[in-house]
Order: structure tokens, then sequence, then C-alpha cells
């Protein structure tokens, strides 16, 4: 959208306010998807959710495609929210409960990979794309999301259920057979599949006996409410340091540094999506390696001090070469931090954290909470860019990532090499919670093995 948002105007005739709107809703109706998500994942099933999630979004971007209104146009840009947020919701939680846990960090970074991936195909297709008319480019921009889509319908024949979702449906031969898929060892299958039984409440009859999921998230003990506080704090710092306005907008910062001519600007967003896929590689490779904490300091504090010097830059260098250099670097080093760190383990910890009988609720919260934040974020920055200028934003921004920083040292728990149910029973130690195993002085280590 931040390519075809330019030639949208252009075409459509839409407002600053329009604008805006259309980019910011996609994040704040996806929360629909994202709270429906959690229900519908208990009901069907992870992997039939996914599927759903795919439909949707395949019907919204078809609409898009079409669209010859700014009406019709945000239609297709609703439904294409509700599946995203199912998406984002499913694909955590799923890779989670099917991965083996000493690759579990590395295999639920995938999602934020292929994001990555998405946003970089987007900005080429969108430089490959510009060339047409007016009338058509900014469609088959939109059109090319489809493609993605159509791959999950075939993966639906390969890919097997949860095998945590199984065992909550008391099919627990169906999950034994998923867990040698991934563990050829069968007492380690055995071993595991009773940590799952005794976990989802089945061993010992107390599955009846839960109080409503939702009245248990609204109302939590002191342990869920740290996983809560974890899970739900990590999902909103991800997105109100900004990262979904530099994606959304980074032909609007390119052009407030100084550059001018459209492919140009999309040329520079075409680095800014091959930084942030290159990065997220990175953290796949790292994260079951060094752990979640060490990575999530070296991402706040690079990130705090990427916007900072940018948001310096764009107040006091002007539009000569030096301050578009540096403005292009900066973007591309918040990019790289955030996708060494904050950007994956968000997700890889909330889809850990939770008990398995609230996992896929819980998870739907904290996505939520994420999408509301991405939303106002993307609402709002065009015309806080207005009112306090660019730079004064991103000065904001970096106030907030540096805030990022204190939350993951207080209140993000280390969950390396943890199974599921263990990384449960770490919450019941306040201690545990506070300390859990990695202090700030860890990172260097990461520093020196990166």
């Amino acid at each position: 959208m931040s390519g075809a948002i330019i030639f949208i105007q252009e075409d459509l005739k839409i407002s600053e306010v329009q604008e805006e709107v259309l980019v910011g809703i996609l994040s704040i109706i996806s929360l629909l998807g994202s709270l429906a998500g959690g229900r519908t994942s208990d009901i069907i099933g992870r992997k039939w959710t996914i599927a759903f999630a795919a439909v949707i979004f395949q019907i919204g971007a078809a609409i898009m495609t079409f669209a010859p209104s700014f009406q019709i146009l945000m239609i297709g840009r609703v439904l294409a929210g509700v599946g995203i947020g199912f998406g984002v919701m499913i694909a955590p939680v799923y890779i989670a409960e099917i991965s083996p846990t000493v690759d579990r960090g590395s295999l639920t970074s995938f999602p934020e990979i292929f994001i990555n991936l998405g946003i970089l195909l987007g900005y080429v297709s969108n430089y490959a794309f510009s060339g047409f008319s007016v009338h058509i480019n900014w469609r088959v921009m939109l059109a090319v999301g489809i493609l993605p889509s159509v791959f999950i319908g075939f993966a639906l024949f390969i890919i097997p259920e949860s095998p945590r979702w199984l065992v909550m449906q008391n099919r627990v031969e169906d999950a034994r057979s998923v867990l040698l898929k991934t563990n050829e060892n069968e007492t380690d299958v055995d071993e595991r599949l009773s940590e799952i039984v005794a976990a989802a409440g089945m061993s010992n009859g107390e599955k009846n006996e839960e109080k409503a999921v939702w009245r248990e998230l609204l109302s939590p003990s002191p342990p869920l409410r740290r996983m809560l506080i974890t899970g739900f704090g990590i999902q909103c710092f991800q997105q109100i340091t900004g990262i979904d306005a530099t994606v959304y907008y980074s032909p609007e910062i390119f052009k407030e540094a100084g550059i001018e001519n459209n492919s140009k600007l999309l040329a520079a967003t075409v680095a800014v999506g091959v930084t942030k896929t290159a990065f997220i590689l990175i953290a796949t490779f790292l994260v079951d390696r060094v752990g979640r904490k060490p990575l999530l300091y070296v991402s706040t504090i690079g990130m705090t001090v990427c916007l900072l010097t940018l948001s310096l830059t764009l107040g006091f260098l002007g539009h000569g070469q030096l301050g578009i250099a540096l403005a292009v670097l900066c973007v591309c080093g918040n990019v790289a931090f955030f996708s060494v760190g904050m950007g994956p383990i968000c997700w890889i910890l909330t889809s850990e954290i939770f008990p398995l009988r609230l996992r896929a609720q819980a998870s739907a919260l904290g996505a939520v909470g994420n999408r509301v934040c991405s939303g106002l974020i993307a609402m709002s920055f065009l015309s806080l860019s207005r009112t306090i200028t660019v730079g004064g934003t991103f000065f904001l921004f970096a106030l907030l990532s540096a805030l990022s920083v204190l939350f993951a040292y207080k209140c993000v728990p280390e969950t390396k090499g943890k199974s599921l149910e263990q990384i449960e029973l770490l919450f019941e130690n306040h201690n545990e919670w506070q300390g859990s195993e990695v202090e700030m002085g860890d990172s260097e280590h990461l520093v020196q093995k990166a």
C-alpha cells in the first residue's frame, strides 16, 4: 500500500484524511479477525482457521483490485484486514504448538520472516509496476497480493493439525501421530504427550471445571496477570515505536528528507524492504542460540538510537545529500534492529507464555492490542507530522522505544530451551518472572557472537 497509495491519490483523487483512513483501517479492522480467531481456532482447529483467513484475504484483495471508487476500495481493505487479523493471531500459535522445543523460537519467527518477505515483494512490485498507467498500476500492485494466499490452499493438503488442539478435542492418538512426525523418539513423544494432556486438564478431569476462558482472562490469577502484562505489553510496544509508520509511509519520510522523484522514492523503499527481510533471517538463526532477552535488548536499544538520529536528521539537516543519506540509513537501521528482536520475538513470546486452555484466546487478545496500536499510529502519522513535524513525530517514537528497553528488562522472562508447559510454571514464581536467568549484560555476549 505504501507505493500504491501514491497512485491511488492521483487516480481516485482522495484527500489526505482518506489516505490515512485507507492505510490505517487495515490494522484497526484486523483486530476483529484476531478477536474472532481465538474462538474460531478452538472450534474448527488451527489448520482450518489458517484456511479461513486466506479465503477472506483473497476476497478483500480481489475487491480492492477492481474497485472503481474510494468506498469500494475501503470495503476490500476492510475484508483484507479481517483476514490478516485471523492470520497474525493463528500462525504463531499453530507453529508454537507443533514445533519441537529446541527449534520453537526459530520456527515461530517464520510468520515474521514471510511478513517481511511480503513487504519486500510489495516494494519490488510497486517499483516494477509504477511505469504502468495511473489507472492500472496500483491495481496490479494490490492484485499480486492474492498469489501467496493461493499457496496456502495447496499447503493444507500437507500440514497436520496442532497436536495440542487435538488433545483438547480428546483425540489423543491423533495428537501422538502428529508428534511422531516431528520427533522420531517414541519415549520423548509419550513424555511430551503426557505433559500436553496434563496441561489441557484432561488427565484429572479438570477440563469441565475450568472457568470460562474470557472470565479467567478478565479476572486473572497473579501468574496469569504476569503473563498478560508480558504478552499484551510487548505487542503494544512493538507498534507504538512506529514500525508500521516507517513501513507504510517510508515514501513520505524520504520525501521529507529531500527525495522528490517517485521512482527514486520507491527504489529507496526497496532498500528498506531488503534490510528488513535480511535481518529477520539473522534473528531466526540466533533466537534459539542466544535467547529472547539479549536479542530484545540489542533490538530496542538500536531502534531508540536510530529513531532519535532520524528525528534530529529530519529536524536539523534539511534537504541536502547528507540529510538524505542519513535518513535512508536511519530508516534502514531502525527496521534492521526491529527485525533482529522486537519483530519476531513479540510473536514468539505471545505464542509461548500462555497456558494451553487459554493460549488461542490470550494470543488473540495480544494481537488485538498490536493491531489497535498499529492502526492508531498509521491513522495519525500524517496528521501528527503536520502538527509537530515528521522529525518531532520520530522523536516521540524514540522516547517510546526507550521505554520498551525498560519493559524488556522488567517484564520479559527468558523462555529459550523450555517446553510450553515449563514456561507456564515459570510465571508461577514472581522472582523467576522478573529475573528469568538473562540480564542486560548478556547482550554483550550476543554482540560478540554476531
